[in-house]
């Protein structure tokens, strides 16, 4: 039995890593994890040159000793 050839269409992947939709995507999945981490967390979505970024960061002192401590982000993610 042959082996199929899969070839991705490179400029419409990039297209579709960088759309609005992936986008939403993106902060929704960003919003959750920070809302997991509870009070101080924030997120942050950009677009860059191949895809989309999303990030949680702590954005008080409180939250950041508290993430520094317990890796809260990080055990928020599963």
């Amino acid at each position: 039995m042959a082996k199929p050839k899969v070839v991705l269409n490179r400029p419409g992947v990039r297209a579709l890593l960088r759309s609005a939709e992936m986008k939403a995507i993106c902060e929704e999945k960003a919003k959750e994890i920070a809302d997991r981490c509870g009070d101080g967390f924030k997120t942050n979505t950009r677009t860059g040159k191949n895809r989309v970024n999303a990030m949680v960061f702590a954005s008080t002192y409180q939250a950041k000793a508290r993430n520094a401590r317990e890796n809260t982000i990080l055990k928020s993610l599963k």
